[in-house]
């Protein structure tokens, strides 16, 4: 009898060893395990990114969740917002949809923020007992990204834009800022060796870069400043002027840029004295009048010789390459500042969320931590894009990269201001309200609070 049960025992050990040798393995899978095993399909809409910008990093994910696949759709801009509403209301919109970063606040009450933890089911490899390799699926519960550790990964501008309430409502892949663009040729003809780096320096660049003919026409513009319609990103300008200059955008759920901010001088109004500022460039009777609205486009003219200096971001620079072929010699320099006053830069971006009525939110958030805070994936993006990084981690990497090494200098100073639910609709507020001022001559400071009123209808 005992012959027999050590025979019975030698026999199953024997069968144990040739199953672990043979590279079988016994694993038992829950219906929870299961359930992460599915196969799933992310939809991602967007309206700036083609999909060819994402294939790496997605390609990335799937190697570690086969299970899941990530596709992205691009929309036009004109029609990805009321796609996007009317896909939400129907339960048929994507699991990711990006928006502008100075939107994000606006919708809030669609988007589902971060959870604490993220489970995932993940593919490893590892050799058994006989070395052989085998795929295992193994389910692991990640804790999510915390306030403090976006402060930690990402410039401070996501931080403020992001943050609500203790909650992470979403992540960028890249952040871009807004920069000067100066003709090296122009320059060099006025006997001005390096760009300007205070708004004073190009006020006195513009009287030396101007060129008027005999009939008092503008043939050579210094700068392009003071219109609003041929200005690319002529309200992202005056932003940034006004806030340099001390104003404060916004304050709580109000629009307060037109009004003196707690704790200012009670003479001087920072909003309304930047839109004097910036409109006196298009003010025939003052020195600086440099450029109205017979020039085309700000940057069409620049390209094509007609004026010295104009305003852009990153994204642009594929345009003025073209041109450079056309031998426009062009610089880029950082945006001007307000003497003896810390620097401060606009920045601009496009924030990735998840839909409060995805089905798939675990699996969204995990992808988007994924490929925005891992700096091996994001910087496949951004090589593929040329775009600055979000990432302080990158941020002196892209310094040493010519092409981006100004927009990333200025990445740590950058900030930005909730522009209320429609960006287009602030925009036009705030050419509206410099149209006033140089076409039908209103005060800057009842223009400014115009604007203020209107642009506060779209706040909340």
């Amino acid at each position: 009898m005992q012959k027999n049960i050590k025979t019975k025992i030698g026999i199953l050990l024997l069968v144990a060893v040739i199953l672990v040798s043979s590279g079988f393995r016994c694993k038992f899978i829950t219906p929870k395990q299961k359930e992460l095993l599915q196969p799933i399909t992310l939809t991602w809409w967007g309206t700036f990114d083609n999909p060819a910008n994402f294939t790496e990093i997605i390609a990335d994910y799937k190697a570690v969740h086969p299970n899941i696949n990530i596709t992205y759709r691009k929309l036009r801009s004109e029609e990805f917002w009321i796609e996007l509403i009317n896909a939400l209301a129907e339960d048929r919109g994507p699991d990711i949809f990006s928006i502008p970063n100075n939107e994000l606040l606006g919708w809030m009450s669609k988007i589902e923020p971060l959870p604490p933890t993220t489970k995932m089911a993940f593919q490893v490899t590892q050799k058994s007992l006989g070395l052989k390799e085998e795929t295992l699926i193994e389910i692991r519960e990640t804790k999510s990204l915390t306030t403090g550790k976006i402060k930690e990964y990402f410039i401070d501008a996501v931080y403020n834009d992001v943050v609500r309430d203790g909650k992470i409502w979403g992540l960028p892949l890249s952040a871009d800022t807004l920069v000067m663009f100066y003709n090296r040729d122009l320059f060099n003809n006025a006997n001005l060796p390096l760009p300007p780096t205070t708004w004073t320096e190009l006020q006195n660049y513009v009287k030396k870069l101007t060129y008027q003919d005999r009939d008092g026409n503008l043939i050579q513009s210094g700068a392009a400043l003071g219109t609003a319609d041929n200005i690319t990103n002529s309200a992202d300008i005056l932003s940034l002027l006004m806030i340099q200059n001390g104003a404060q955008m916004t304050s709580g759920n109000k629009a307060t840029f037109a009004v003196v901010p707690p704790g200012g001088s009670r003479t001087y109004n920072p909003g309304p004295e930047a839109l004097l500022f910036y409109t006196d460039f298009s003010n025939q009777s003052k020195e600086v009048y440099t450029w109205n609205y017979s020039f085309p486009s700000s940057l069409e003219a620049f390209t094509q010789g007609k004026v010295a200096i104009a305003f852009g971001y990153s994204y642009h620079l594929p345009y003025l390459d073209a041109a450079r072929q056309g031998k426009l010699n062009y610089g880029v320099a950082k945006m001007p500042q307000i003497e003896g006053r810390p620097e401060v830069n606009s920045a601009k971006y496009w924030v990735h969320t998840v839909s409060k009525k995805s089905k798939n939110i675990n699996e969204a958030w995990d992808f988007l931590q994924f490929v925005t805070t891992k700096a091996e994936v994001a910087r496949k993006y951004l090589t593929k894009t040329n775009s600055p990084t979000a990432l302080r981690s990158l941020v002196n990497e892209q310094i040493e990269n010519d092409r981006l090494n100004v927009f990333a200098d200025q990445l740590l100073t950058s900030v930005n201001w909730y522009h209320g639910f429609n960006v287009g609709l602030m925009e036009q507020v705030f050419r509206d309200m410099i149209n006033d001022v140089i076409l039908h001559g209103v005060d800057p400071k009842e223009a400014a609070n115009l604007a203020a009123g209107r642009i506060q209808q779209t706040l909340f």
